[in-house]
């Protein structure tokens, strides 16, 4: 039954591959089994279990298991436990049966990975003598919270790290880095830490070595967080590894390098853009999660608001002149791009990127890579591609004046320019490309419009509550101009949840700078940043940090996220 029912979560042939594959005798559990072979998510898998069984899940609620007192529970052999994927974690107690009018047996409440083999529920009933209350969890989260409480309170990586051993402050050889990073312990390790990022909703990893420890830590909904690390001495055989997985220089540890990891993990395809450089005590790497299989590239969901979107449209469906994204590293630039891309892709249209790197690949769309090493940098690409008579070209970053006046040229030749810039305001934009070197005139003739943005955390709603804000906070941020004669309402986490629970996911907030003639006059006489941005908000304009505030009263976001990421108190 379970497999037929899987089918909603795992593709039909890998399912059905799966089966071929399967030997019940040595591969244990089915559930495990696809796990194993990357097919679907312990999560995926858990959510899929409490649907069909109505089962609740198990959310790891630290101060029940604060309380724990494993002397209270029933005498359970480990193996078994750790064979069934089962925790026993307390007593259901006296008032709480009374209240439920329930079972004249005691009742014990278990975490359970899988729910299909009832023999585990029916031999802890008939051992411990008592009812028992199933909740669903994860296999791994299950698997330390035995080692934790029944074991000897190794963690999953610390089981692994055990398996390594010392390998001393400094490797210099090569060959014994290459033999450190084959072991299977540091395969596991690395695989557990890209495991862990997928689990998390993880964007990036950064593992970062210092004098007396090895760093870790993930960036969820663009907020940094630590995690559990691998001790220092495991980082020459950890850092291998990532370079081996990478295809880089393991012997060249002097230079930065750049390189591309792709695998499944947990049924889904990853692609992994990796960063080193050297730092004082070793090499700082950064992975970049891409989860091409579920990217949507659509504007509803990057947040805009219906009359942006609208305009933007409009702005992409002219024929020629430059359309800008600006904003800092990681505002989601080059996804606002490519959901532009997806939008003009059409059969009567030729569409030619020049990327750095190419982060997803878009059917239909001729994306090219920048080779500097090879003398293929962006100028070089942009003086080729006008030759191939595109209708769009996507041009990754304005780097250079080079790179700038070829895109502008374009633009005057009758090509739809789409680029990215790194400002911090629309306005700022123009300012930025004429202190670069591009002429003004030249500026106001193929600009149409810039579109600056940055991302802030999204509210769960179902980890949510509403609240009125105090008066001096309506008056010092003066909400009543974007309530709209409604009440003011503000939204944060339910109280009680941990530090930077209650978000889930991301969304833009936005500012689309389009040149009319005013502003075109303000350019021509070379007006600052702030004499722009007073023009375009008297023309309509809403800046990142008005556009926040609307998003903070819709309840998408909190009020605190949008002055962490916008507020510079010269607003209002």
């Amino acid at each position: 039954m379970l497999r037929m029912e899987l089918a909603n979560i795992i593709k039909p042939d890998d399912l059905e591959r799966a089966q071929r594959l399967y030997n019940p005798v040595s591969d244990g559990r089915f559930s495990a089994f696809l796990v194993r072979l990357g097919l679907v998510s312990e999560r995926d898998l858990a959510e899929h279990f409490a649907a069909q069984y109505q089962l609740p899940r198990w959310q790891g609620d630290e101060a029940q298991l604060a309380l724990l007192d494993v002397a209270a529970l029933p005498e359970v052999s480990l193996r078994f436990l750790r064979q069934h994927k089962v925790f026993p974690y307390g007593w259901q107690s006296a008032a709480e049966r009374e209240a439920t009018q329930g079972e004249p047996l005691p009742l014990l409440q278990v975490v359970l990975a899988d729910p299909e083999d009832r023999y585990v529920v029916d031999a802890l009933s008939y051992a411990c003598e008592a009812q028992v209350a199933v909740s669903i969890g994860l296999a791994s989260d299950i698997d330390e919270l035995l080692e934790r409480y029944y074991g000897q309170g190794r963690s999953a990586m610390g089981s692994l790290v055990e398996s390594i051993g010392e390998s001393g402050d400094v490797v210099e050889d090569v060959e014994h880095l290459k033999d450190l990073a084959s072991e299977a312990p540091v395969i596991r390790l690395v695989n557990l830490l890209i495991q862990r990022a997928v689990e998390r909703r993880a964007s990036d990893i950064h593992i970062e070595p210092f004098e007396n420890r090895l760093k870790v830590r993930y960036r969820v909904d663009g907020v940094l967080q630590d995690s559990e690390a691998p001790p220092v001495s495991s980082t020459a055989a950890v850092i291998s590894r990532i370079k081996i997985m990478a295809r880089l220089n393991i012997a060249e540890r002097r230079l930065p390098q750049d390189g591309r990891i792709m695998m499944r993990v947990q049924g889904q395809e990853l692609d992994l853009r990796v960063s080193t450089v050297p730092t004082s005590f070793g090499e700082s790497v950064v992975m970049r999660l891409l989860q091409r299989e579920t990217v949507r590239f659509d504007f509803a969901s990057l947040g805009m608001d219906e009359a942006t979107r609208a305009r933007f449209r409009q702005l992409l469906d002219r024929p020629h002149g430059v359309v800008l994204v600006t904003g800092p590293t990681g505002s989601g630039k080059t996804t606002t791009l490519y959901t532009a891309l997806s939008a003009l892709n059409t059969s009567e249209r030729k569409i030619i990127t020049v990327e750095d790197p190419v982060e997803y690949q878009l059917e239909g769309i001729n994306q090219i890579q920048v080779k500097p090493a090879i003398g293929l940098d962006f100028a070089q690409a942009l003086r080729s591609i006008v030759r191939q008579d595109p209708d769009v070209i996507m041009i990754g970053e304005m780097r250079d004046l080079e790179t700038c006046r070829i895109a502008i040229q374009s633009a005057l030749t009758g090509h739809l320019v789409l680029s990215t810039l790194h400002t911090n305001s629309a306005a700022a934009s123009i300012t930025r490309l004429l202190d670069m070197g591009v002429e003004d005139y030249l500026l106001v003739s193929t600009i149409n419009a810039i579109l600056a943005q940055r991302l802030v955390r999204r509210l769960d709603p179902a980890l949510s509550e509403a609240y009125e804000p105090l008066p001096e906070v309506t008056e010092r941020y003066q909400l009543q101009r974007y309530a709209h004669g409604q009440p003011i309402r503000l939204y944060r986490p339910r109280a009680g949840l941990a530090a930077g629970e209650g978000y889930l996911g991301r969304c833009a907030i936005t500012e689309l700078l389009v040149l009319s003639d005013s502003l075109r006059k303000l350019v021509m006489q070379r007006a600052d940043a702030s004499l722009l941005e007073q023009e375009a908000r008297r023309q309509g304009m809403l800046t990142l940090y008005e556009d926040g505030l609307r998003l903070a009263l819709q309840g998408v976001t909190t009020l605190d996220e949008v002055l962490r990421i916008t507020y510079d108190g010269s607003e209002g």
